[in-house]
């Protein structure tokens, strides 16, 4: 237990330039405070004391602004930056050396049963405001973009950015946009045209009923 507690110390002086001493890791790093708590109330879960590990998490989350479900499977060395707002899912899966910053939901898409959370794989960076949602798997080595909500499976050694998140780089090599974007659709201006058509339309039926009953085509003029 201790040499995983100064392993995840360790590592926030890897990734942290702003840590400066152990005391001050140990006393104000809200990230840290919160993956200590999730190894507690994760033993207790899988013990299925469910109401005392499920206690712990919210405590957890009232004393850090970060909610992890005591059923998450977290592995070593997570390192949360700032952390505030993020929430991690019962089924979430994450693997080693994960980093995720402030805002980050790894939550699922509805009220579906079983594995409904994503899977992390090791190296994966997770940047601020990102949404990873539903079981779906991040690979090794790949960086989500700030903001950006992903739904589907990401390759290994890729960048993900936008809504919906889209891979933008894979193992180095940038992907091409496949969109025109000097001839995107106008959805104003095909609502109109259809809109056109089904005047036309109408008068035309119009003009066919009247003909039929011998009236005077009062809308041939419009």
């Amino acid at each position: 237990m201790f040499r995983r507690m100064k392993e995840d110390i360790h590592c926030i002086f890897e990734q942290d330039p702003a840590a400066r001493s152990t005391f001050e890791v140990v006393l104000t790093y809200s990230g840290l405070h919160a993956v200590w708590a999730h190894r507690i109330a994760h033993a207790f879960y899988k013990k299925n004391l469910l109401f005392l590990a499920r206690l712990i998490s919210q405590i957890s989350r009232f004393f850090t602004g970060i909610e992890i479900h005591p059923g998450a499977t977290i592995g070593r060395r997570l390192f949360i930056d700032h952390g505030m707002g993020i929430v991690i899912g019962e089924t979430c899966e994450i693997g080693d050396d994960v980093t995720l910053y402030q805002g980050v939901t790894l939550g699922g898409t509805g009220k579906e049963k079983g594995k409904r959370h994503p899977t992390l794989g090791n190296n994966v960076l997770v940047a601020s405001g990102a949404k990873v949602l539903g079981s779906i798997t991040i690979g090794e080595n790949s960086k989500i973009g700030a903001g950006s909500v992903v739904l589907i499976d990401v390759p290994a050694d890729s960048t993900v950015v936008g809504i919906p998140g889209k891979v933008v780089v894979t193992n180095g090599v940038r992907v091409r946009d496949k969109h025109d974007h000097r001839n995107l659709p106008d959805p104003v201006e095909d609502t109109c045209n259809r809109l056109e058509d089904e005047i036309a339309f109408l008068k035309r039926r119009i003009e066919e009923l009247e003909k039929k009953e011998g009236k005077t085509d009062e809308y041939s003029n419009l």
